[in-house]
C-alpha cells in the first residue's frame, strides 16, 4: 500500500479523519505507525496528501490530513473487456486499476459464458474493494468508472458512443499487423478506448461490428494469451505510446 485512500465522507472540513477495520489493521500490523508519523493519503476521486498520525488505538487510527489543491487526471485509456472468467475477473480489477484506465466496459461476446454475469466479482461491493487496493499500490485517487452489459450488439450500436465519445478506438488481434505505438503515432489521441475479446477470441461478426464503429486492430505478435496477460501488456503498450 503506497498510499492509503480515505472516502470523501471519512474526512471532516478540519481534516480529521479515522482509520477503522482492515485500513487501520494494515497500517498498524504492516506499516507499524505510532503518533507523529506521517502518511501518504488521498480520497477516492479526490486530492493527495500527507496525514499525521494523532492517535493509534486498538478501534482504530486518528489521522490529521493536509490534501494538495489539485486532483490527478484520470487516466486517458478506457478498456472494452468481454468478460472473463470469475476468478480471473477477481485477479484483473485490482491490475486495472493500478496500471490505469478511466472506464472499464465489461461486455458478453459468443465466447463469453453467460452464468458469468451473475458472479459476485461484478458486483460493486465486492469489485470496488479491489479496485481501491489497486489505486492505492499505484499511489492514485481516481477510481475507474464500471458498466456491466449483457448484449454486445445492443452496447457497440447504442449505448457506446455515450459511454466512451469519441476517441482513438483499438482492438486487441494476434493477427494484425500493427502495434499500439505504431497505430498511436499517427493519431492525435485524446482518449484511446482498447477492447479485448474473450481468450478464445472474437468472432468474425464481432470483428465486423467493432470494426464498423471506428476500431482498428492492433497487436503484440502472434502469440494467444490470457486475458489477464493481455490486458496488462496492452494496456503499458497504449500508456507507454500516450506519453
Amino acid at each position: 500500500m503506497n498510499v492509503i485512500l480515505l472516502e470523501p465522507g471519512d474526512v471532516n472540513d478540519e481534516g480529521h479523519a479515522r482509520l477503522s477495520g482492515a485500513a487501520a489493521a494494515h497500517a498498524r500490523t504492516v506499516l507499524r505507525v505510532a503518533v507523529g508519523q506521517t502518511l501518504r493519503v488521498g480520497v477516492v476521486d479526490g486530492p493527495l496528501g500527507l496525514a499525521d498520525v494523532r492517535e493509534v488505538a486498538a478501534d482504530g487510527v486518528a489521522l490529521h490530513c493536509a490534501f494538495e489543491r489539485t486532483v490527478p487526471e484520470r487516466p486517458r485509456v478506457d478498456v472494452l473487456l468481454a468478460l472473463p472468467r470469475p476468478k480471473v475477473m477477481r485477479r484483473l480489477w485490482a491490475q486495472l486499476a493500478a496500471l490505469g484506465v478511466g472506464r472499464i466496459v465489461l461486455t458478453s461476446a459468443a465466447r463469453v459464458e453467460r452464468d458469468y454475469f451473475d458472479a459476485h466479482v461484478v458486483t460493486p461491493e465486492r469489485y470496488r474493494p479491489l479496485l481501491i487496493e489497486g489505486l492505492q499500490q499505484a499511489r492514485d485517487t481516481r477510481m475507474p468508472q464500471v458498466s456491466v452489459h449483457r448484449r454486445f450488439k445492443v452496447l457497440i450500436e447504442d449505448e457506446l458512443d455515450a459511454l466512451c465519445p469519441p476517441s482513438v478506438r483499438l482492438v486487441a488481434d494476434p493477427a494484425a499487423a500493427r502495434s499500439p505505438a505504431e497505430t498511436l503515432a499517427a493519431r492525435a489521441a485524446d482518449r484511446v478506448l482498447l477492447a479485448i475479446g474473450p481468450e478464445g477470441g472474437w468472432t468474425d461478426f464481432e470483428c465486423d461490428l467493432l470494426a464498423a464503429h471506428g476500431f482498428e486492430r492492433v497487436g503484440m505478435g502472434p502469440r494467444t494469451l490470457r486475458t489477464d496477460t493481455a490486458c496488462v501488456a496492452l494496456l503499458a503498450l497504449v500508456h507507454g505510446a500516450l506519453r
